[in-house]
């Protein structure tokens, strides 16, 4: 773990590149500190914990800082953080009950995502500025930082200042630290005019920041927005506190991060949340709060561990990347017969979401990536929301991982699966299989499709098992005396027992079935399960098709036609109407009553062009009304909240969607605002 994190390290600080994100390396030093704590016999010099930063590059003028430039220890929880202070009173008691009973005062700040520069001042003149380098040798970039606006060429007081002594230390050398960053704006804006000057682009504003400030010719950096934001004075200027540096840095010019007095750890971590909610409206990127103890005298006894000084946390947001171990690898049937690999893993946290299990997507990604079973392998959040592995780290392998061998054969059903010439996806073939057929009724009775409350997958399971249903045409023929007779029947799994129906509950569950056979036409065809025609797919047949015979009877060319729908969605949609299975089916929901309707939007559209996300339950309607209510008033659905949203309609008990919308400004309405409107 030691060799793959300098390893990482060297490639970020000494050559300017990445192969890992900054969250999965902050992931592996954070799990190699927690291993040496425990095993503190095992620290050694050479340990990463032990150290800043890689070597400087040649070209530059090596520099020595004459006080040492070091790292700051991660946190990510708010137990860590009672740890922390729990530490911090054990080492030094007499200075936490003198200074202030309880405990002593906290100073939170702002951990802005940039490069770390060292500024130092003579007689109040800039004289030169260096990278951080090895923490104690760093690189002199003095005429790159010199182009950058919000540094100070000269340090002159401004306003009010703790001390009447500051003025006359300015005339000896003073140094100050801080940040080199780039707004997000700035960053786009320029990865732009990159791309299309055919150079190379980056992949964050922290490594365009660094590889501007690391470059021998001083234009470079001037032709770029970049920014100063100093957060530390290594000079004794008559400071007590580290929120007065705060104050003195504002005062000569420096912009830097006010940031918060905190009376006890509680009152840093309310500060910790406060940021997070406006992390997204930041101009620039930070990934968590810096929490100093804030008089300097009690930071300064309390010492500096390895690289770290003892006083001082950065309380970092939960990464949307982490490391852990892949336990096993796991095979999903769909209900189109899809095999997906899941990979089993020992549970992490990832964007605050303990995660247990992430999807392989199919064997040739398996094969990409060169996953095996007891790997190390970094985990991220595809869109903040689907659990990914999206790399393995083969340099931790301790020669005990195994193999996978994508199985030749169902897991289920045994029967041989098949690879479709120019997929990907191995597919089970079998259209009995009884993985399949569960997951077809599933997606028959859910909200998208025919939508029928009360009857859940445990209850399919049981009318299935018992045999009183074989497809999902035989639910509209379901009887009372069918459901108040699964009491009495043996159960097929303990979890999966299902008591059985009082008579009142039994009559509820026939009348919502049988209320579900008129359906829209769009609704009908995503209930098919037809391969690659979602919900948006199956919206655009329903609006280009007269009916849904004309739909079953078109040919490939004129599917085609259809604006949105491509050559393999077409493929599709013509090959399962060429089925007999299918038109089978289609003839038996007709006889059992199911009838399918065209429901005309009106010449009026009030909501044309809005984007809405609905989060909570909603009294008057199901979600699945509200939808459809909204594209027929010709509106858009969307499952994410994004900046381009317009609209956020919250019902009772809503979730993490209310707290992005209120992020990134959008407009949140309620139900009784929703019903205003689309009336």
């Amino acid at each position: 773990m030691k060799k793959v994190i300098n390893h990482h390290r060297y490639l970020y600080h000494v050559l300017n590149k990445q192969e890992i994100s900054d969250a999965a390396l902050d992931s592996l030093k954070h799990e190699l500190y927690k291993l040496e704590q425990k095993y503190p016999e095992f620290i050694t010099p050479d340990s990463p914990t032990q150290r800043v930063a890689g070597k400087p590059l040649e070209g530059f003028k090596k520099v020595e800082h004459k006080t040492s430039m070091l790292s700051i220890e991660d946190i990510f929880s708010e137990e860590e953080l009672r740890d922390w202070e729990d530490y911090l009173k054990k080492i030094a008691p007499h200075h936490f009950s003198q200074k202030s009973g309880e405990g002593v005062e906290y100073f939170a700040e702002l951990k802005i995502d940039g490069f770390a520069i060292s500024l130092v001042y003579e007689n109040g003149i800039f004289h030169y500025g260096s990278t951080r380098g090895t923490g104690k040798i760093g690189e002199d970039v003095t005429q790159n930082l010199k182009t950058i606006e919000s540094i100070p060429l000269k340090l002159e007081i401004h306003g009010e200042v703790p001390s009447k002594e500051i003025e006359r230390n300015l005339k000896r050398e003073v140094e100050i630290r801080g940040e080199v960053y780039m707004n997000v704006k700035d960053f786009e804006r320029l990865n732009k005019e990159l791309a299309k000057r055919g150079e190379k682009t980056f992949a964050n504003p922290r490594n365009l920041a660094a590889g501007s400030i690391r470059q021998l010719d001083p234009k470079l950096a001037a032709s770029r927005p970049l920014k100063f934001l100093a957060y530390d004075i290594v000079t004794d200027l008559g400071q007590k506190k580290h929120s007065q540096e705060h104050q003195i840095l504002l005062a000569l010019g420096f912009k830097t991060d006010e940031g918060r007095e905190c009376k006890s750890l509680k009152a840093t971590v309310e500060f910790w949340k406060e940021v997070g909610e406006k992390r997204e409206k930041l101009p620039f990127q930070i990934d968590g709060v810096v929490i100093n103890v804030n008089d300097n005298e009690i930071f300064q006894k309390l010492g500096v561990v390895g690289k770290s000084p003892r006083g001082v946390r950065a309380f970092k947001f939960s990464p949307k990347q982490a490391t852990t171990i892949i336990e096993a690898i796991s095979l999903q049937v769909g209900r189109t017969g899809a095999i997906t690999p899941v990979a089993v893993l020992k549970p992490v946290e990832v964007g605050g979401v303990k995660i247990s299990r992430a999807t392989l997507h199919n064997e040739d990604e398996i094969k990409r990536l060169g996953v095996k079973i007891g790997d190390t392998v970094i985990i991220g959040r595809a869109g903040d929301v689907i659990p990914d592995v999206i790399q393995v780290l083969p340099e931790l392998r301790t020669g005990k991982e195994k193999e996978f061998r994508f199985p030749k054969s169902c897991p289920v059903c045994g029967t041989k699966l098949i690879k479709p010439a120019r997929e990907v996806v191995w597919r089970c073939p079998n259209p009995k299989c009884q993985a399949r057929r569960r997951e077809y009724f599933y997606h028959f009775i859910s909200g998208g499709a025919f939508d029928i409350i009360g009857l859940g997958p445990k209850i399919v399971d049981r009318l299935l098992d018992t045999g009183l249903i074989s497809d999902p045409a035989d639910l509209f023929t379901l009887k009372m005396g069918d459901l108040i007779s699964l009491e009495s029947l043996p159960r097929r799994k303990p979890k999966a027992f299902l008591r059985g129906f009082a008579e009142k509950s039994a009559q509820n569950l026939i009348s919502a079935i049988q209320s579900k056979k008129k359906i829209t036409l769009s609704k009908f065809i995503y209930a098919l399960g037809i391969r690659n025609v979602g919900e948006e797919t199956a919206q655009d047949l329903a609006e280009n098709s007269c009916s849904f015979e004309k739909l079953k009877n078109a040919s490939l060319e004129e599917l085609q036609k259809i604006m949105d729908i491509g050559p393999v969605v077409a493929k599709s949609i013509y090959d399962f109407f060429q089925e007999k299975r299918n038109l089978k089916f289609i003839e038996k929901l007709k006889k059992v009553g199911v009838e399918i309707f065209e429901e005309k939007k009106p010449k009026r559209q009030p909501l044309k062009e809005k984007i809405f996300v609905l989060t909570g339950s909603l009294e008057t309607m199901t979600r699945e009304e509200a939808k459809e209510k909204i594209r027929i008033l010709g509106g858009e659905i969307s499952e994410s909240v994004s900046k381009k949203t317009d609209f956020v309609i919250i019902g009772k008990e809503p979730g993490s969607k209310l707290e992005k919308a209120k992020k990134l400004g959008i407009k949140i309405i309620n139900e009784r605002e929703f019903l205003d409107l689309i009336r």
